[in-house]
């Protein structure tokens, strides 16, 4: 059964209508051949950085969604009703974990439920979200009661089967039409390990099957996150209360998530104290950020973007008919059900001038529509205060997620008098638009991230660097 069309998509060409299965060889982008080479490289370093057991996807015939084979299970599909409250828990159920990582025996430290549970989308109304809260085995070694940690995932995709809830129980879902990688499991081990208690959020529309995925949306981002915390601490048998401390992390889209928790927090989720927030290489500016993806190893995610732009939006219906062509459209089509290695393996390095009836960028497209302008305007991070602190990471020689407009997030929460630790790591070069620059710091600087939130969580105080800042690159 393939996953229904959104009810605010009603063009019958509307671009972003959800697919079951791939796309037809003859109608698949496939990279340019000069650039094989690269693509080839990016993948094997993303892989090799996991080094996981591939477990393959089949779909059943059970009459439940199937997104690129893989069977979506019932529990994704959000009911008719769903509850008043934000974070209130619509159903809960046990979640096997079956990562193993190298040189470490057994699967994660602690005992996982998969969740579903209310929010607010962008546009105010309710949403059913779903994710995954995990009790560690381990004692929390810090001061005070166990903390929770909500954990934004970075990019995984569009199509169901990507939620980062499923890469808990599958770290790689392969199969002939989609490959997916829990790769934000690192982390998650590593807070689980310190005693942490962690929940993650598989954002509006990723995973649950009613609806398209708003990729690196602010506010659906930011609201998922913090009902991600209300939903953990109502879960009946949690460590986890009302009063313990809380932290967000999250990097690149998962940075950008975490971002807008942090300064939407004071608004719209009062009830929750938090202690600090960790957001690496945050898209705070869509404007710049398609810049980057546009042409890079990462090109698919400018279709998400744009798939989950016009269902937040449908106004912009006729924007996308007047100015996406026919392969733009069977494009985003396609990638509506894709995961993070299906774009690279189909989408790598592609350039939006080739989804446009008149050879324009979308960056052209935006610059020259105000309508786009403000949609993107709407979006941007950093016209808020957090008021916690935040550590902002960002690597120097990021291409995708530009490190000018992370940097920039950092100045303006400065420039508001908010408790900012800005922190640019220098590394060298490792190839333009190949995703390298971008996830390189990814690791490099994870240790530090944690050692940093678990501080917070045991109430050191953090330092502002705010004054540093024009020493910094």
């Amino acid at each position: 059964m393939q996953r229904p069309h959104s009810t605010a998509q009603p063009h019958p060409v509307s671009i972003s209508s959800p697919r079951a299965g791939g796309t037809p060889p003859s109608t698949r982008p496939e990279p340019a051949a000069r650039n094989r080479g690269r693509l080839l490289v990016t993948a094997l370093a993303v892989l090799a950085c996991l080094g996981v057991q591939a477990i393959p996807a089949v779909a059943a015939d059970t009459g439940n969604v199937v997104s690129r084979g893989v069977t979506i299970p019932a529990f994704y599909t959000p009911p008719a009703n769903l509850p008043a409250a934000d974070g209130a828990l619509i159903r809960s159920e046990p979640l096997p974990l079956a990562i193993s990582l190298p040189g470490l025996d057994g699967p994660l430290p602690g005992t996982a439920t998969r969740l579903m549970y209310k929010s607010t989308d962008s546009n105010g109304r309710p949403v059913a979200v779903t994710g995954a809260y995990i009790e560690p085995s381990a004692d929390w070694k810090g001061d005070g009661a166990r903390p929770l940690v909500a954990v934004a995932p970075g990019t995984m995709g569009q199509g169901d089967q990507c939620a980062a809830s499923m890469g808990l129980e599958h770290p790689i879902t392969l199969n002939d039409e989609t490959v997916s990688v829990g790769y934000e499991d690192l982390a998650i081990y590593r807070l689980l390990a310190s005693g942490v208690a962690v929940v993650v959020t598989d954002y509006v529309g990723l995973g649950a099957t009613d609806r398209l995925h708003t990729y690196v949306d602010r506010l659906d981002g930011g609201h998922a996150l913090l009902d991600a915390v209300r939903a953990a601490r109502g879960l009946t048998g949690a460590s986890v209360t009302a009063s313990s401390p809380v932290g967000l992390f999250g990097y690149s889209q998962g940075g950008g998530a975490s971002a807008s928790a942090a300064e939407l927090q004071p608004s719209y989720a009062p009830d929750i104290t938090l202690a600090g927030t960790y957001a690496g290489a945050p898209p705070a500016d869509l404007t710049e950020v398609i810049k980057g993806i546009d042409g890079s190893a990462l090109a698919g995610a400018l279709g998400w973007s744009l798939n989950g732009f016009l269902q937040s939006d449908p106004d912009l219906q006729g924007f996308a008919d007047a100015h996406i062509n026919a392969a733009g459209k069977a494009a985003l089509k396609d990638l509506s059900t894709m995961c993070v290695g299906d774009a690279i393996f189909g989408y790598a390095f592609k350039k939006s001038t080739s989804w446009t009836t008149d050879g324009k960028s979308v960056s052209q497209l935006v610059a020259s529509t105000p309508a786009l302008q403000d949609t993107l305007a709407d979006q941007r991070i950093g016209n808020l205060k957090p008021t916690s602190p935040v550590r902002l990471v960002t690597g120097v020689q990021d291409d995708i997620v530009p490190h000018s407009q992370a940097r920039q997030l950092a100045v303006d929460w400065c420039r508001k008098g908010a408790d900012v630790t800005y922190e640019a790591i220098v590394l060298p070069n490792l190839g333009d638009k190949l995703l390298l620059n971008h996830m390189t710091p990814l690791l490099t600087d994870q240790g530090d991230a944690i050692s940093w939130l678990t501080d917070r969580l045991s109430g050191r105080r953090a330092t502002s660097n705010c004054w540093t800042m024009p020493l910094q690159p």
